[in-house]
């Protein structure tokens, strides 16, 4: 019991002291990134007046919510469509969860051959269209799981009553499952707001498209500084806030 805790605290070290320390540096007062030199927000205040950063946080919220909405909608019309059916299969399976499962190299390499095939212009919208891609398939999976659990009787009780379908969703089903379509769509956008290399393979050129993990990446070539450190806590910071939003309400989900 001893060993497995020991093994357990080394883990969670490993994997959370590296992050602790970026987070520490990003208050740091002095310009080297590594030597402490006293407790100071100025890097944070440094971000609010660079404006290429500003610009690509602008850019990653509209994809993030932009691809969020869309997958959201979609992923969850697919799960309902997929649960109303009740067929399942190895195939059916494998199809719904690929774009989970394909590394982001490949997805983002196929992507940009297919926006090349048909001639499509690169930029926040073909980000956008490639984040819809990989987010239904973890929407889906969401709201899948409530759905397990569901009593389709109340939908059968509904239609027996004389509701149409769209109301039958609207009034029963829609209520029952949207802490799964919101815990699916948080997930959406915690993905998005971190994604890095397919939005690299498909924004094109020119900075109008460049987005917070580009402009990330981007800086660190030149070294890292304390204003890179203040950024990437602040991405930290929502993506994980975004992501325990999301787990709460799964856990509720999972639950019910």
């Amino acid at each position: 019991m001893i060993a497995r805790r020991i093994v357990l605290v080394l883990t969670f070290a490993f994997l959370y002291i590296p992050i602790g320390v970026l987070v520490a540096l990003s208050f740091n007062e002095g310009g080297l990134p590594t030597a402490w030199s006293g407790f100071s927000f100025k890097w944070y205040a440094s971000l609010a007046g660079n404006r290429p950063i500003l610009s690509a946080a602008l850019n990653t919220l509209i994809v993030a919510v932009v691809s969020t909405a869309i997958a959201t909608l979609l992923g969850t019309l697919l799960a309902i469509g997929v649960e109303i059916r009740r067929r399942r299969g190895a195939a059916l399976e494998a199809l719904i969860f690929a774009p989970m499962i394909i590394p982001d190299i490949v997805l983002a390499i196929a992507l940009l051959s297919f926006f090349s095939m048909i001639n499509l212009t690169m930029g926040l919208h073909t980000i956008v269209l490639a984040h819809v891609v990989f987010n239904i398939a973890f929407v889906c999976s969401v709201v899948r799981a409530r759905l397990k659990t569901f009593d389709w009787s109340i939908t059968e009780a509904s239609a027996d009553l004389g509701a149409s379908a769209f109301t039958t969703f609207r009034r029963v089903t829609l209520p029952v499952i949207l802490p799964a379509v919101v815990a699916g769509a948080l997930l959406a956008f915690t993905l998005s707001v971190d994604e890095f290399i397919i939005a690299y393979f498909t924004a094109g050129a020119g900075r109008a498209s460049t987005t917070l993990p580009m402009q990330i990446y981007s800086m660190i070539r030149f070294g890292i500084t304390p204003e890179i450190n203040a950024l990437a806590t602040i991405v930290m910071a929502v993506s994980v806030t975004a992501l325990a939003l999301s787990q709460r309400l799964n856990r509720g989900v999972v639950g019910q």
